[in-house]
């Protein structure tokens, strides 16, 4: 096999090969053997049909897409494992300059991984916000410690009040005509909880149990369904069930129950280093990814669209999985919603060019210092997950593949990379 290569602007690369006559009649010949029993003719056994019988009958080009189907891929992957110093990012365009059953010319044009021409990365001056735990911060926490403690209990004497859990029935119409969505059975509310429209959960205040009642609403004018957006509607409604959370005493019995602490004192100093601990872990992701940022600001590179396109999927996908995970449905979500795969895509547009951009900046920055992880570093780190894991090292990395190591080992140069950008740059 031979090729030329032709450095192309905004990093991309041609190959023209002129394919070698052997091998484009193997592949022809592999394209008949494939496809020969798709045709019949009168004389002769399905699946028999001579290769000339059929190339006269169709043409001597029949059997060119499958056969190009072959040899294409095959070239483009030989003179890849050739120039391992390129690195494509797309799928290459192909385009057939000359084709016969004797001879092949074509042309691959990839799109390569972007040059990144470094600026500045060390020597300038950060801010990292001050990590303080206010009062309000510990009540908080206090309270949903406390809340989660509760249990919910019936109530029997009293009409429903604001933060009751209620079971009720609704049966929604705008202008006496009922809509889709709006009707339902036993459904849980949380009264103040804001789930529902606006002034429904109020209007169940004071509703006692077995009691019906007609609620009237108005649909905002942003709501995701077109057809309702600004319409007035009634719900008829009725009250099934109310129960309360009885939210335990705080004092050092509750403690005691949910935590390793023995009195408030205790576990207020816990809470305090807590939240104190994610503040901190929050104000390091900030200045990491300010750091990133004014680096990939200070660079110059030009970003691919393939890439951008790519990243922007990959993020639509893991939206999708989130709400798959929430126990939504996409297809619902985009019905719902009134929107398209293609305007989520969209929309991640300008977040995934700069998502690229940082990750190439930080990819020639690894480059530029290399960052030295060796595989006793990655063992090291298997063996310090086996500790935290109460597992031995044997255990722990049972079935862990190359891929995994691979990941660890990233992580490992993510770390270090970081720890040398800290060093070398002030942090105020």
């Amino acid at each position: 096999m031979s090729y030329n290569k032709e450095m192309l602007e905004n990093d991309k690369v041609q190959f023209t090969f002129d394919v070698d006559q052997a091998d484009w009649k193997s592949a022809i010949d592999e394209a008949y053997n494939k496809s020969k029993n798709k045709y019949q003719v009168g004389g002769f056994r399905k699946g028999h049909v001579p290769r000339k019988v059929i190339e006269s009958m169709y043409g001597v080009g029949v059997f060119f897409e499958d056969a190009l189907d072959i040899i294409l891929p095959k070239y483009y992957a030989q003179a890849m494992d050739a120039e391992k110093e390129l690195v494509p990012v797309d799928r290459p365009e192909i385009d057939i300059n000359a084709i016969s059953d004797t001879s092949l010319k074509f042309t691959a044009t990839v799109q390569l991984k972007p040059t990144v021409t470094l600026g500045q990365y060390t020597g300038l001056t950060f801010k990292k916000e001050k990590v303080k735990v206010s009062k309000e911060e510990m009540q908080a926490e206090i309270d949903k410690a406390l809340e989660s403690a509760g249990a919910w209990e019936d109530i029997t004497d009293r009409p429903a009040q604001l933060k009751d859990k209620v079971l009720i029935d609704y049966s929604g119409s705008v202008d006496g005509v009922k809509f889709d969505g709006g009707t339902a059975e036993k459904q849980p509310l949380e009264l103040g909880s804001n789930m529902f429209i606006p002034g429904f959960e109020d209007q169940i205040v004071g509703m006692r149990i077995g009691e019906s009642k007609d609620i009237t609403v108005k649909f905002p004018e942003d709501y995701h369904a077109e057809e309702l957006k600004g319409k007035d509607a009634v719900f008829a409604v009725k009250l099934h069930e109310i129960t309360v959370k009885n939210v335990p005493a705080y004092d050092d019995e509750f403690v005691k129950d949910v935590s390793d602490c023995e009195t408030v004192k205790e576990y207020e100093a816990q809470i305090k280093e807590q939240i104190k601990a994610d503040k901190e872990k929050r104000a390091n992701a900030k200045l990491e990814n300010d750091m990133v940022e004014k680096f990939a600001e200070l660079a110059s590179v030009n970003v691919p669209e393939c890439m951008i396109e790519s990243q922007a999927e990959q993020m639509v996908e893991e939206f999708e999985y989130r709400l798959m995970y929430q126990g939504l449905n996409k297809d619902d979500y985009y019905k719902m919603t009134g929107t398209k795969r293609e305007d989520l895509i969209k929309t991640y547009h300008e977040s995934a060019a700069k998502n690229v951009r940082i990750k190439l900046v930080l990819s020639a920055i690894m480059d530029d210092i290399k960052i030295p992880v060796g595989d006793e570093d990655v063992d090291a780190k298997i063996a310090e997950m086996a500790e935290a894991a109460g597992k031995s090292v044997e255990e722990y990395s049972k079935g862990m593949n190359d891929e995994y190591r691979g990941y660890i080992r990233n992580e490992l140069v993510t770390d270090k990379l970081f720890a040398y950008l800290m060093n070398n740059n002030t942090i105020e």
